[in-house]
C-alpha cells in the first residue's frame, strides 16, 4: 500500500491507533526482553564467580590440611 503524504502514512488508512499502539506494545516487549536477559546474565555470571572462588578456597583449605607439618 502506498501512501500519499507523510500524514496518511501516519493515519495508516484509519487504523492508525491499533497500528501504533501494536508497534508500542511489540517494540517495549522487545525492550523489556533484552534487559531482563543482560541482567540475568550478569547475575548467573557472578554467581558462577562466586561459586569457582568458593571451591578454590575449599580445595586450597584442604591441600593445607593434608600438608605433613615440618
Amino acid at each position: 500500500m502506498q501512501f500519499d503524504s507523510f500524514q496518511d502514512f501516519l493515519n495508516m488508512g484509519g487504523y492508525a491507533i491499533y497500528v501504533w499502539v501494536s508497534y508500542g506494545i511489540t517494540f517495549g516487549s522487545l525492550a523489556i526482553l533484552i534487559y531482563a536477559s543482560a541482567t540475568k546474565e550478569n547475575k548467573v555470571l557472578k554467581n558462577i564467580t562466586l561459586k569457582h572462588n568458593r571451591e578454590q578456597r575449599i580445595k586450597a583449605s584442604r591441600r593445607a590440611k593434608n600438608e605433613p607439618e615440618t
